[in-house]
């Protein structure tokens, strides 16, 4: 599970770094949270193909999801990209999937948060329809870490893993709850490492500092990009999680 991919520089690590990772730790399948992906706000066809090449399985999201108008017809046309499963009935697109043996579900929280349906209750619905012992991987997408724990806590032992994205910050609380769901607070991100959670430093701080409104924008000037991310071993026959660790490397750029 890739941490929240933050526009081109975080395109290109997931680009750099994806094939040789499936190799060196023999993934099945890998999930990412693409939601910051088009210029650090928002899925585009072009962007989502790029990622996919680059050996994505399927992707993820959250609140910046409709940021970008063409994302509607790309929800409509391929199931490897979803949004939160907590939408409200009607919303275009799925928020579930099953692909290579694995179910992922994205869900989004609500603390700090859009106020739509609740994510808990959304959970139990999808997962009436998933056979006992599969293997269930859940990105909880989430500003509030206590909103996060109480989900991987609510879903113990009925799902393989929680991991929770938005926060661009990677969290060092990996591990296995007593009914053998795996946890972590925060994926982290994949985006510019001189940055403030991947956008250019000096306009964050002067909204710090005068409380004016200021444009974000992907620190595209960094040379090194923070790859962040989490294994999870499931047992396929049981559908519990084995292990957790994090998997964090740092991709320096070369040229253009």
């Amino acid at each position: 599970m890739i941490g929240d991919i933050v526009g081109k520089p975080g395109r290109r690590a997931v680009a750099a770094l994806v094939p040789q990772l499936r190799r060196e730790v023999q993934v099945d399948v890998v999930v990412a949270n693409g939601e910051n992906m088009a210029a650090g706000r928002g899925i585009t066809a072009k962007t989502a193909q790029e990622i996919f090449a680059a050996g994505v399985d399927v992707i993820t999201s959250g609140n910046h999801i409709w940021a970008q108008s063409e994302v509607v017809p790309l929800l409509e046309s391929d199931a490897r990209v979803l949004r939160p499963a907590n939408y409200p009935d009607g919303v275009p697109g799925r928020g579930v999937l099953t692909f290579g043996g694995l179910t992922v579900i994205n869900l989004m929280g609500r603390v700090f948060m859009y106020e739509i349906d609740d994510p808990f209750r959304a959970a139990d619905r999808l997962l009436e329809s998933v056979p006992p012992a599969t293997p269930v991987l859940v990105d909880m997408h989430a500003e509030a870490s206590s909103e996060k724990a109480a989900m991987a806590w609510y879903l113990d032992g009925r799902v393989s893993a929680v991991i929770g994205t938005h926060t661009h910050v990677p969290t060092a609380d990996g591990r296995i709850l007593p009914k053998g769901t795996a946890f972590a607070g925060d994926a982290g991100m994949c985006g510019p490492l001189d940055s403030i959670i991947g956008v250019e430093v000096e306009p964050v701080i002067r909204k710090f500092l005068t409380g004016m409104p200021a444009r974000f924008n992907v620190a595209e000037g960094s040379r090194v990009t923070a790859f962040n991310s989490v294994l999870v071993d499931i047992d396929e026959t049981t559908g519990k999680a084995r292990s957790i660790e994090r998997v964090d490397r740092e991709w320096e750029q070369h040229g253009e």
